[in-house]
């Protein structure tokens, strides 16, 4: 008889993973990278690698698998982005980007390590349970190969899970009533995640966009005068969290208890080396 899983052990591992994943879209080599293939503006650049899996689409599509961006901002540089380059060009930019970044992040010899083979081979058993259906992003990922060298295996296992995990999450804000600027004021509340500035700074959405969304979340009385959640807001917020574990549980029932501990204290020990070796601006995430 298998043993369960222990409350939120799949959410804490994926976000471990996703730590690793998330390395690429910070690194100075994505804007080198995407440059000599000619995307030379870092949001069209992040546009371009993120959906490259689902093909030369539109900016409807990228605005509706990444939710969170102001569609004026994706239509700035979506189709547009794929005239300077191919799909199957920016899949190929991406993963120098990734090769490159974790080896300088982690070192040769930790990239090389037992440990990170095996914590490819734990994240590519987890994903074998990921479904398609209703999750775009992870489907459109789930038919690119899977990469030889072990550090790129586990940084395409964790992307699989990352979208599977976001895939669904999107289906639960949308439940809860949440447009996408009130589910990033929400989340930013918590203290987790970006701080408002870095959102304001990346996602298109103005100051008064945001005053607006915070506004109609007092008004459903989530938010208090101070910007910090009510009892009712931090209520929901872990009630979206809760379902969106539900949703993303079978990759981790699938790998089990004892794979996703083992799973989870290989990614942490990754993830911390990447945040140490300063992987992330200062400033990026927590409530600033």
């Amino acid at each position: 008889m298998s043993t369960p899983l222990p409350e939120r052990a799949g959410r804490h591992c994926q976000a471990a993973l996703n730590t690793l994943h998330s390395t690429h879209y910070f690194s100075p080599d994505l804007g080198r990278e995407l440059a000599a293939v000619g995307i030379d503006d870092v949001t069209a650049a992040y546009f371009a690698v993120r959906s490259a899996a689902m093909g030369p689409v539109g900016a409807g599509v990228v605005t509706a698998t990444f939710s969170n961006f102001r569609h004026e901002l994706v239509a700035r540089h979506v189709p547009a982005v794929w005239e300077k380059a191919s799909p199957s060009v920016v899949l190929a930019a991406r993963a120098r980007v990734v090769d490159t970044t974790l080896r300088r992040l982690l070192g040769d010899e930790a990239v090389a390590s037992p440990e990170v083979a095996e914590a490819a081979e734990l994240a590519l058993r987890a994903a074998e349970a990921c479904v398609r259906t209703a999750r775009p992003l992870y489907a459109a990922h789930a038919e690119l190969p899977v990469p030889e060298a072990p550090h790129l295996a586990l940084w395409h296992a964790a992307t699989l899970l990352r979208e599977h995990r976001g895939d669904g999450h999107l289906a639960v804000l949308l439940d809860a009533g949440l447009d996408p600027v009130e589910a990033l004021v929400s989340h930013t509340a918590t203290g987790k995640g970006m701080t408002p500035k870095a959102v304001l700074g990346t996602r298109g959405w103005t100051r008064d966009d945001w005053d607006a969304a915070a506004a109609r979340l007092r008004e459903r009385g989530l938010l208090d005068g101070e910007g910090g959640l009510t009892s009712a807001g931090a209520a929901l917020r872990a009630d979206i969290e809760a379902e969106t574990d539900r949703l993303d549980r079978a990759p981790y029932e699938h790998l089990g208890a004892a794979g996703v501990e083992r799973l989870t204290e290989l990614g942490r020990t990754l993830a911390a080396a990447v945040v140490a070796a300063g992987a992330y601006p200062a400033g990026t995430f927590g409530r600033s």
